[in-house]
This record gives structure tokens, sequence and C-alpha cells, in this order.
């Protein structure tokens, strides 16, 4: 049985161009973009207030993607986009997606990787990506040289996103040199492509965990973000009309190296014509501060804020939070008690999910304003369908019934860059079109509206959600290996009421460690993690010493029943208490 979405959701107002790259769907009004002189101005710094409107951030696109042509001798008509591939590495500001767009405008790759990653970790993003610069900011840029450098790229191709509250007299230039240097340059000639380039050429490589090794480069292309924004802005759009939103102000805290901030938030907000509030990265007070000051109305957070925002209401009740109408979140369910005391302190606030991957360079399903239903994640948008199959691969047709999620989109992505067997494993097509595996088990639940919502009842793929980051046991298990005080190990989620989740290890010493007190393999093994690893990877959860890893006959790791062991452990600390 195919899952469609309900009867309210609307079609798509258009079919998404696939023949135009992302950058000139976003800088003209022709494909339903909000119109420009109504629209609020897309982004403004939470800290310092600097705003810039619409018609500044395309006329600067235009100018950066010329001094960034010259200063990388990019040929847009004459070499392959894989040919220049451009790295982001930095916190979030107000020209950290126009800069994105304008290594669009020169027929170019942009490849956005986490700030929170390590040198080690971002070589290896700029080897995967096969980067040719790399645009950092001044707090990373120790980290971004000793990376570039690793990957050998050049000095002169690394340059400086500013930053507020950052000192940017370094040796580099900055974009604001950039800009400077394109304003007397001639305008750059259209790249006039063929029918289906979009949806066949990549805009940007995103980063996903998969279920094994390192992270893997997932390619998006100009397609898939159009599309997406034109799917999620239609499934909103109802709701935003009910309650008579025409724009709005909304946070924009989340990192945009991930899908949720490039897609949920700056995308699909500046083409609504709403007003992005940009934070570099999180602080609870700069956080609070932003809400209160620009009366921001939606806030698109993970989980762990939320917490925070219950275990700190003695900060809370110091700001005004009255204009929030609309919490957003994702990365990981939201409990009903959670909800239950959030809406307890505020009954005005209206709470919903959605479910996406980085796959899919989007949400697939969302909760509307309009039909929120408590442990759902939501509704199928528009032009999306949803299977699910059991253990057999036979396809399930009832409700409360688990299976793994199957989904179709045109959002889905190309697969992953120069990984085919990774892709074969994930995508698929058949009778019914292309497929992705979500490799997570849902089940449909019919709501008190009438209307179909998925619940997302158990992770097929074994990926410990941190603050929104997602990790993958097994990059954390191959490196714990290389320890000499390490026989075997096995890396699990365990919860953590800041972070959603964090890594624990169960560990089978080596012969060599077997007489060493326990502290001091703990304090080895949490070092070599910290040297090497971004700190959401880190072993937050702890380490535990086992006489051996539960397997499957074929070797697989039996990770359920160290759950289940830590579950049992957990609920006996709790009684004793």
């Amino acid at each position: 049985m195919v899952f469609t979405p309900p009867s309210w959701v609307p079609e798509l107002p258009i079919d998404p161009p696939d023949s135009i790259s992302a950058a000139e769907f976003m800088s003209t009004e022709k494909y339903g973009r909000y119109p420009f002189a109504k629209s609020r101005n897309p982004y403004t710094c939470g800290l310092t207030g600097k705003t810039r409107t619409v018609a500044d951030v395309i006329s600067r696109e235009g100018y950066l993607a010329r001094g960034i042509g010259q200063a990388l001798n990019f040929q847009p008509q004459q070499v392959s986009e894989w040919d220049q591939v451009v790295a982001v590495f930095s916190f979030n500001t107000i020209d950290y997606i126009p800069l994105t767009h304008s290594i669009h405008r020169l027929n170019g790759i942009v490849s956005l990787s986490s700030a929170a990653l390590s040198a080690s970790e971002l070589e290896q993003q700029l080897r995967s990506s096969r980067a040719k610069a790399l645009f950092t900011c001044i707090p990373l840029l120790d980290t971004g040289l000793k990376a570039a450098t690793a990957a050998s790229i050049p000095h002169d191709h690394v340059f400086i996103l500013p930053m507020p509250g950052t000192d940017d007299t370094v040796p580099f230039r900055t974009i604001e040199d950039l800009i400077e240097d394109g304003s007397k340059l001639p305008e750059l000639p259209p790249l006039n492509w063929a029918q289906g380039q979009g949806a066949r050429q990549a805009a940007y490589l995103l980063y996903s965990s998969g279920t094994s090794g390192l992270p893997k480069p997932v390619v998006i292309s100009h397609y898939n973000i159009i599309a997406g924004i034109l799917q999620t802005g239609t499934f909103d759009s109802v709701a935003r009309k009910a309650q008579g939103v025409e724009t709005q102000v909304m946070l924009g805290l989340l990192p945009f190296s991930h899908v949720f901030g490039l897609m949920l938030i700056t995308h699909l907000g500046t083409f609504r014509g709403d007003e992005i509030i940009v934070l570099p990265r999180y602080d609870f007070v700069s956080f609070l501060s932003a809400v209160s000051r620009f009366k921001i109305e939606q806030l698109s957070i993970v989980p762990p804020i939320v917490i925070h925002v219950l275990e700190r209401q003695d900060v809370c009740q110091k700001y005004d939070l009255s204009s929030v109408r609309f919490v957003y979140t994702g990365a990981a369910p939201l409990g009903r008690e959670t909800v239950d005391d959030l809406l307890r302190i505020y009954p005005k606030w209206h709470l919903g999910q959605g479910y996406g991957m980085t796959e899919t360079a989007t949400v697939f399903i969302q909760s509307s304003e309009l039909d929120t239903l408590v442990g759902s994640t939501g509704s199928l948008i528009p032009a999306a369908k949803a299977k699910i199959i059991d253990v057999e691969g036979k396809e399930i047709t009832e409700y409360e019934t688990p299976g793994e999620l199957l989904i179709q989109s045109p959002t889905v992505s190309l697969g992953y860059f120069n990984n085919p067997e990774a892709t074969s494993e994930t995508f698929f097509s058949d009778k019914d079109g292309r497929w992705i595996r979500t490799g997570d088990e849902v089940l449909v639940r019919m709501a008190p509206s009438g209307n179909e919502h998925f619940v997302v009842v158990d992770r097929v793929k074994e990926l410990i959600k941190v603050k929104g980051h997602q990790v993958a046991p097994a990059e954390l298990e191959s490196h714990l290996l290389t320890h000499t005080d390490v026989a075997d190990c096995a890396v699990i989620q365990v919860p953590d009421a800041r972070a959603g989740e964090v890594p624990k290890a169960y560990v089978v010493k080596s012969n060599t460690a077997v007489n060493k007190p326990d502290e001091q393999v703990i304090s080895n093994l949490q070092k070599h993690v910290e040297e090497h690893k971004a700190r959401y990877k880190w072993l937050k959860g702890g380490i535990e010493f086992i006489d051996v890893i539960p397997k499957s006959p074929t070797g697989k790791i039996l990770r359920r029943k160290l759950r289940d062991k830590e579950k049992a452990t957990r609920k006996t600390e709790k009684a004793k208490l």
C-alpha cells in the first residue's frame, strides 16, 4: 500500500523547475517567491542587529560570485561543476547562504561542514569532496587551516566569513574583499542549463553518518532544493493562511550546514518573505534575548533546547517570549511529558515536529499547526509517498503496525558521492519510481482529526542523535579499536537530559590492558576520542567494561542486548534512590 498526503494538503502550485540553479530560483519572483517589495529583510544578525534587504542579498551574491570566480579562476561555461567544489566551515552568519548561492552562480558545488568538526575530520571531508577552496571564520580558523594544509588547499584559497565580535584583521581575504573586487568586474553570463540539468547537477554536498564508517557526502541537486522549498511551503501555507500569517520572524539558530537549517529555516523562510534572525551558535541567554528583542514568532529548534527552556525557567522569566506562536522541532521526537510541561507554561504555543533525512534534502513528513498529534512527526507533504515494509519485505497496509519506512519524493537526493555501493544499499527503483530506505521503523496512526500521522517507533539504522548531530556507532568503534587497550567494543546511545542522546562504549580490554586500573583505561580511551573527534562524538555516556560483546552468528553487534542491559542498570539504580 502506498500512503499519500491527507486530502487537506494542496497540490504543488507548479512543477518544480529542473533547468535552473537554486540561486536563480531564490533570486526571482517568477516561481512564486513572496514579492520582494513586501518581504521582510531576509537575514538579520541576532547579536548586532545588522540586517540585509532582499536587494542587498541579491546584489551582493552577484558581486561575490564575480570576485570568487576571479580569485579561484573558475570557468562556469568551460569546466565541470566537480572541478569547482568550495567548502564552507563556519558558524552561522547573515552571509552564509548568500555565499553558497554565489558559488552556484559560478556553476560550482558547495560542500557544507559542521562547525563542530575536528581538524582531522574536516580534512577527510575536504578530501572526499575534492574541495578547491575553504571559507571559514575567525573562531574556526586554526582548525580550518590545519585541515586545509593537510588536504593540500593553498592558503590563498582560504577565505574568511566575517563574524560579529571578531577581529578580521588576519592575512586572509574576506568575502567583503571579494565583493569589492567583484563590483568592478563585468556581470557573469547566465548559465543557460539544458532541460533537466538542475535535476542531475549537484548544488550541495551534505554529510550523513549513514550506518557505518566515516560520514559520507550526500549529493543534493538544485532540483532537490527547489522541490523541497515548494513542498514545505505549500504544506505550511494552509495553516499560515488560516492564522492570517503573511510573513513572520524566524529563529536562525540551528547550523546552516545541517539540512534542517539549510532548508527549513533559510531557504524556505526567505522564499516565503520571512526574516531570519541569525545566531552564530547556541547560547541560552543570547537565544532568549534574540526572541525578546526581535519578537520572533517561530522557533525551529531541537529537543535539547526545549528541555533547557523547561529546566531554566528562572532565566526564561526575565525575557518576553510572548511573540512565539510556533515551536518546530526535528532530529529527535518530543515525548508527551515534555510537550505537556511546555504547554503548561506556554499554553498559547503550537508545537510541531518534522521528520526528514540529509538524504532527502529536507523533511517529507511534517506537523501542521492545525493538525498536531503528540508522539507523531506529522503527515506526508505534497508530492511525497510512503511505503512501510516488514522484515520479510512485504508491504504493511494496516494502521498501528510497525515496519521500515520507504519514501518517494522529488527531494530524494542523487545518492552518496563516489560511493556506488552505499548508494545502492539505500536508494532503489521499482515500478512505482525511485525510493529511499530510511532505516527507521514507523507506524501509521489515525489521528482524531481523521488524518494519517506517522510515528517513529525505533531506529533500524543505529545512529546516535546528539543535539541534532548524527553519530554512527561504527565510526567510534573503528576509532576505539585503534587503541592498544581495546580488544573489542560496541557503542550505543543512552538518554541524556540536555543532548537527547549521547554515545556510551562497552569495551573488552586487550591483554595488555587487563591489569591496568579501570580508571586509567577509561581516561586513556576518553582522551583518544577527544583528541580526534568532534565534541558531540565524545563518550559522554561513559565507558563500561564487559567480558564479551554480544554478536549474531554472522558477527553483527547485537546492540539491542546492550541497550536492554543499559536500561536494566538504570532501572536498578533508580530503584535504589
